[in-house]
């Protein structure tokens, strides 16, 4: 293979990447916890675009359950958001997982 055609290869699947990249910002997940009185929103560039707190569950006396179920609610947001990504990028590699593209 010349150069060339490995350079022009290299060009157009970044021209993708950054298409991808693109098209996550605008996909959304929502995520619950604590039985839908956390909810949050988050998007394929790990983006935490909303966060909903059911009244019910604010309880000055146990802070702790709540900061627990928002963290609870982010993590999962985020492993499901990577996992968007990651499924994508399997689409644009043809199924070979090339570490560190993002």
């Amino acid at each position: 293979m010349d150069m060339k055609f490995l350079m022009k290869q290299a060009q157009g699947m970044q021209r993708k990447m950054e298409a991808i990249k693109e098209e996550l910002a605008h996909k959304e997940i929502k995520v619950t916890s604590g039985g839908g009185m956390v909810e949050l929103v988050i998007n394929g560039q790990q983006e935490i675009k909303e966060i909903h707190i059911e009244p019910d569950i604010i309880d000055p006396e146990d802070k702790e359950m709540l900061e627990d179920l928002v963290l609870a609610a982010v993590n999962e947001g985020i492993r499901q958001s990577k996992e968007m990504l990651n499924e994508e990028m399997m689409k644009l590699t043809g199924g070979i997982n090339l570490p560190g593209l993002f």
